[in-house]
């Protein structure tokens, strides 16, 4: 009987470059996740890309059997200095692979990196309080209600919430931090 091919979650290579921008693409053009109105090309997702590396932050892949199916990263919640232990997440997959607990692998590894990065506090901006998946999903790994700006985006002919939710990483805010 054969084996189900294996989910692999790597740090994400230049090579998977062309397929992320494609699934980003496709997030931007059709959904309400991201409030961008323009998909960024290659060179764009590839500026991006270094400037969360740069941070020393994670940039994950999901792959299986040589298919880019979703990819995650973290970048630095605000650039105020007083900010530097709260990282603000981004999880998007493939709407050929959603429904797979993709996005649930994805978030969880790069919450587990960013850990070990010192990240004490991780903060989801989701996209539109209708975007239920994306407030399951962070809900079911522990994220909690933080806040929403209402009407605060403008896309495809209507107002746009945003919700915030957080998860402390490590100890939190138990301990101080050291730099």
């Amino acid at each position: 009987m054969p084996t189900a091919p294996t989910l692999l979650i790597r740090p994400t290579l230049d090579a998977d470059l062309a397929a992320i921008t494609g699934i980003y693409a496709h997030a931007v053009r059709t959904g309400t996740a991201s409030f961008e109105l323009e998909p960024p090309d290659d060179d764009e997702m590839t500026r991006r890309r270094q400037a969360v590396l740069h941070a020393g932050l994670p940039w994950l892949t999901a792959e299986r059997d040589g298919a880019v199916l979703g990819y995650a990263y973290a970048g630095p919640f605000r650039p105020r200095l007083a900010y530097r232990f709260c990282v603000e997440n981004s999880v998007y997959v493939d709407t050929r692979a959603r429904g797979q607990g993709i996005g649930g692998w994805l978030l969880a590894e790069l919450m587990a990196r960013c850990e070990t990065w010192g990240a004490r506090q991780m903060v989801a901006v989701i996209g539109d309080s209708a975007n239920q998946a994306s407030i399951n999903l962070h809900a079911r790994l522990g994220f909690r209600h933080a806040g929403r700006l209402e009407h605060v985006g403008w896309k495809f002919g209507r107002w746009l919430d945003v919700v915030f939710m957080q998860r402390p990483l490590g100890a939190g805010a138990s301990l101080p931090a050291t730099d």
